[in-house]
């Protein structure tokens, strides 16, 4: 059949506001939006500005009326805690209810900043959802992040109550939270007027006598007195969640999320995009300390009415390379959506594929990747050992949804390997020389989005008009500036090669890591890579290309660097200049799996760096090190 997609898209070119006022009969409101788009409000135009709305009834009570009541709407599956728990849209709902209602004790109202500080524990989507209800506005930050970057936090967000658990799990350990949180407390300068810790039975927490409370304790005792609160009208532009960007040092960015066309978005994208029909199983494998977890464990697999999966655990090593087979298979899920650097971790214990075998696939229909560039022999690893359709696609904390994507629900689009496929609608995409020219075909540069920006996208920056403007409008003026380059090719497909941080300069030319990457990734005992640029005194920079090595190869590593540094000179030419690869054992990375290529160049190039908020080891920074001193000497 014939992709909708063209039509889709020439719709929403025709009459952009007609286009997103028909997707926005999806919600329930309150009162019903009669300006559609207002362009002279906020810093460059807001979406239905004069609805009344709320969040949490679309994701719960409405599908609880609406004859879901005993659907699952959240299942819990924890290979770590050994534990499963699956809760009904009626469960839910009282579970939300309830935990409001102590928030409500806490003095928590709408406009109050709550900071949740949690593992992947259904009592964590509770706290989302339960501040939704109240229209207060909530901040996750990953539980275990580091105590420094958490006090600036809670400094910019300044929460009235902090969500907390007593620890989370890792393989192999068991991370106390509570004196993370304790320092960052003690760091800031905004103290929270009281903490609530969910006791896990891994570790018990010490309380703090006036400031702590027992989760458990304070739900109980509201359950057993029937207090619990309703939903809370909102205007649509008022902030649903801040989410801060990784990364950040000094002043945090924290991207503020409103609630009207935040669901608008994520509504039209569970069908459209990822095809995913409500009371269907659908599973998000993101950290809710993610945007994807924002919007695709908690919130948008809800407001569709189909049922989510919550999962605390790895691709590998919980207990093994199978573990997501098991997770789709026993769950009878049709979509799950993760990043590629999963899938790379996964080849590189199974390259052949052997766990797939072992499972029922039958109920799974379509794997989506984002967060990070697909490379194209990972996407053809994943089709050949799933005979499944793996689809690419491309967006941003700031985004909240799909830019660049394959709209399976409207007619799956050709794959074009390397791409993540086409604009969304609302995303009019564009290329740009730096004096904001557009790019002919197929010529790289900075990949920018026509203003306004459509609804789910960020309004501002919390409490940060002016540096709104300046980190994303200010470059080219009339566009977001993404910070990604690529190109677009003739059929109108995105390619997405990598930060443009990342878009190195050897000898005059610029090129892209990321087609290095793609040339090294093809050699058949290479399961995953990175290259960097690196200071030269004569070519301005070079690359360096870090490869880990697939399980079970036996051959000396210093063969396969010869072969990949031919390989990179005969696809991509003399002009690489590429002459340096190194084998290691693993890459640095977030919890997340994104890749620390900038810091990897800092400790090349021996400038000053700083170890990054959300790193998922730090010893990694050690062996890289170590390995550059090596090949150097």
């Amino acid at each position: 059949m014939a992709s909708r997609y063209p039509e889709v898209l020439a719709a929403w070119q025709r009459d952009p506001q007609a286009f997103w006022a028909e997707a926005a009969q999806e919600i329930d409101w309150i009162e019903k939006p009669r300006t559609i788009f207002d362009p002279k409000a906020g810093v460059y135009g807001r979406w239905f500005p004069d609805a009344v709305c709320n969040t949490s009834w679309n994701a719960i009570d409405r599908h609880v009326h609406g004859g879901r009541a005993a659907q699952p709407a959240l299942i819990y599956d924890s290979p770590m805690a050994g534990e499963q728990r699956i809760y009904t849209y009626a469960e839910l709902l009282e579970e939300v209810r309830t935990l409001a209602g102590v928030l409500e004790e806490f003095g928590v109202t709408k406009g109050d900043r709550v900071v949740i500080y949690m593992p992947m524990v259904p009592e964590a989507s509770f706290a989302m959802l339960a501040c939704a209800r109240l229209g207060a506005i909530h901040s996750v930050v990953f539980g275990g992040f580091a105590a420094k970057e958490l006090a600036t936090r809670l400094n910019d967000a300044k929460p009235k109550l902090v969500l907390t658990a007593s620890c989370g799990l890792e393989p192999g350990r068991t991370v106390a939270y509570k004196p993370l949180l304790d320092q960052a407390i003690e760091l800031a300068e905004a103290k929270p007027n009281a903490v609530m810790i969910l006791q896990r039975p891994q570790l018990k927490a010490a309380l703090v006598d006036g400031r702590d409370h027992d989760w458990h304790e304070r739900v109980e005792d509201a359950r057993r007195n029937g207090r619990a609160a309703d939903c809370v009208p909102l205007l649509a532009t008022d902030p649903l969640y801040i989410l801060y960007t990784s990364g950040t040092t000094g002043i945090p960015k924290g991207v503020v999320r409103d609630n009207g066309g935040h669901m608008v978005a994520l509504k039209w994208s569970m069908w459209n995009l990822y095809g995913t029909k409500p009371g269907e199983v659908y599973w998000s494998g993101s950290d809710i300390g993610w945007v994807v977890g924002h919007s695709y464990v908690v919130y948008a697999p809800l407001l569709h009415g189909a049922t989510s999966i919550m999962y605390e655990g790895k691709p590998v090593g919980t207990p093994d390379a199978g573990t997501y087979w098991r997770v789709i298979s026993e769950h009878k899920c049709v979509a799950l959506f993760t990043a590629p650097t999963a899938f790379r971790a996964i080849k590189k214990e199974d390259p052949k594929g052997e766990y797939v075998k072992r499972y029922d696939l039958s109920h799974f229909r379509t794997l989506f990747l984002a967060g990070e560039r697909a490379d194209p022999d990972t996407v053809k690893w994943a089709q050949d050992v799933l005979q499944k359709p793996v689809i690419d696609h491309w967006w941003q904390t700031e985004s909240g949804w799909c830019m660049v994507g394959n709209p399976v629900g409207l007619g799956t689009m050709p794959v074009k390997l390397g791409s993540p496929s086409v604009p969304m609608p609302g995303y009019a995409i564009d290329v740009l020389d730096e004096a904001c020219r557009s790019m002919k075909r197929g010529e790289m540069g900075s990949i920018v989005v026509k203003l306004p920006l459509p609804p789910g996208c960020l309004p501002t920056l919390w409490k940060q008009d002016e540096r709104m403007r300046e980190s994303y409008l200010d470059e080219f003026p009339g566009y977001y500036k993404t910070a990604d380059a690529g190109y677009v090719d003739e059929d109108g497909y995105v390619y997405i090669m990598g930060r443009t941080d990342d878009i190195i300069n050897v000898a005059g030319h610029r090129l892209s890591t990321g087609g290095m990457e793609e040339v090294l990734a093809s050699h058949p005992d290479v399961a995953e890579c990175a290259v960097i640029g690196v200071k030269d005194d004569l070519k301005g920079e070079v690359p360096c290309g870090f490869i880990v090595l697939k399980a079970g190869v036996n051959r000396p590593p210093n063969e396969i660097e010869t072969e990949v540094v031919s390989l990179v000179r005969e696809k991509i030419g003399p002009v690489a200049a590429f002459k340096r690869a190194i084998a290691i054992e693993r890459l640095p990375k977030t919890r997340s799996g994104k890749i620390l290529r900038a810091t990897m160049k800092k400790i090349a190039d021996q400038d000053q760096w700083s170890m990054p908020a959300t790193i998922d080891d730090p010893v990694v920074l050690d062996e890289i090190a170590d390995a550059l001193k090596k090949k150097a000497g």
